[in-house]
């Protein structure tokens, strides 16, 4: 019996296959599917295998020939990449207008497969280097968000502490000259009046006290 080689999928499923598992229904049930579990060593995506130690897959283990030093300037090579890839599609029109059936187009085609391959690696080289600068810049706006706000915070503390001092420097002062002892018996009298109950007992003893004490005076 012939091995049947497994088919994948060299795109993921429609939105709408996830979407619908996240209803609101499901998520008030708490039907809505976990998150995966962090992986370990490595796993498979579309058929491939890779190892989650390495973020960036080297050119040898994926089986493809190295055109490039192990140590180079990225943008030189780029630009030498470049530069080989419009050769390359000139010689593969050249070759397709005159010699339309010659077996040369297909390694042209190879070749510019290999360069566009090299291209897209040294491209994804610059990938955690573009992490890192979208955090940088990320970390930069927040502290320059959280500067504004203590700026902020601290001119309306301004103002609030002069409108305070404004209002302790509008308030009339008071001597003891100014005072009389009836105006004090009669503060006293009414804040006795507003805040003690008349019909408490001992409320009316303290009152019959205080006109004795007053009448001997």
């Amino acid at each position: 019996m012939a091995q049947q080689e497994s088919q994948v999928m060299s795109l993921p499923l429609p939105p709408t296959q996830y979407i619908n598992l996240f209803s609101e229904e499901n998520i008030r049930r708490n039907k809505a599917p976990r998150p995966p579990p962090p992986i370990q060593d490595s796993y498979s995506m579309f058929g491939i295998q890779y190892n989650n130690e390495e973020m960036i897959r080297s050119l040898e283990s994926q089986n493809i020939k190295r055109l490039i030093p192990i140590h180079f300037d990225r943008r030189k090579e780029l630009k030498k990449l470049n530069h080989s890839l419009f050769v390359n599609f000139l010689d593969l029109i050249d070759l397709l207008i005159q010699y339309p059936d010659s077996p040369r187009r297909t390694e042209k085609i190879d070749d510019l497969s290999l360069l566009f391959v090299h291209m897209h690696h040294l491209l994804n080289e610059f990938r955690p280097h573009q992490a890192r600068e979208t955090l940088r810049v990320m970390m930069e706006m927040q502290k320059r968000q959280r500067v504004e706000t203590i700026k902020r915070f601290k001119k309306h503390l301004e103002k609030v502490v002069d409108i305070v001092n404004t209002a302790f420097a509008a308030l009339p002062e008071i001597r003891e000259e100014d005072l009389s002892e009836n105006d004090i018996k009669m503060e006293i009298d009414n804040h006795d009046s507003s805040s003690g109950n008349k019909n408490d007992p001992s409320y009316q003893l303290d009152r019959i006290m205080c006109k004795v004490i007053d009448s001997i005076e």
